[in-house]
């Protein structure tokens, strides 16, 4: 990895933002000196795909909110991120429009009475479609991280599922675990 790769840990992503913070992602890049900005490509009602649906615990096809967003770092994209949230909980709302939600999704998640207590996160590799390759300006042989992500609120309800894809070689998943 090089200087200008990203190390990403989750858990800011998870937590909402206090006092009209700005969203955890451009917190994170201008602590780092870096630049950060997302665009939102897409954003609305859409029927569940079947991997969704599942960590949703509702059935394909069923209407869900989505918010598809492309991650920039430094003006270079960095990350595809497709959010998805159950249809009673977001449609009607800021989350379903392709406006910025101050403070972040996390925040107005919690502001509508659904805060995450619990998140579970599967991690793959491969190559990329072509369309992720064009989005993400990859090369032909460049392989990708997916990151799945279902949050859970505290009776252990799906209240968002995050998909993410990203550049394997500028990309650096970080957890950490406290123990005891």
């Amino acid at each position: 990895m090089s200087s200008s790769d990203w190390v990403s840990t989750s858990a800011p992503y998870l937590t909402p933002r206090e006092g009209g913070r700005s969203d955890a992602w451009s917190e994170e890049t201008a602590a780092r000196g870096r630049r950060g900005r997302q665009r939102i490509v897409h954003a609305g009602e859409v029927p569940a795909p079947a991997d969704v649906a599942e960590l949703l615990g509702t059935t394909r096809g069923q209407v869900v909110v989505v918010r598809r967003r492309i991650m920039y770092l430094d003006d270079r994209p960095c990350e595809l991120t497709d959010t998805y949230y159950p249809a009673h909980i977001a449609s009607g709302t800021r989350l379903a429009g392709t406006a910025k939600i101050p403070g972040g999704a996390v925040t107005l998640l919690a502001e509508l009475g659904h805060a995450g207590a619990l998140a579970r996160e599967d991690v793959t590799a491969g190559m990329p479609d072509a369309e992720e390759r064009g989005l993400l300006r990859t090369g032909p042989d460049e392989p990708v991280l997916r990151l799945t992500r279902v949050t859970l609120d505290g009776a252990g309800r799906p209240i968002q599922v995050d998909k993410m894809t990203m550049p394997a070689g500028r990309q650096r998943l970080r957890y950490e675990l406290r123990i005891g």
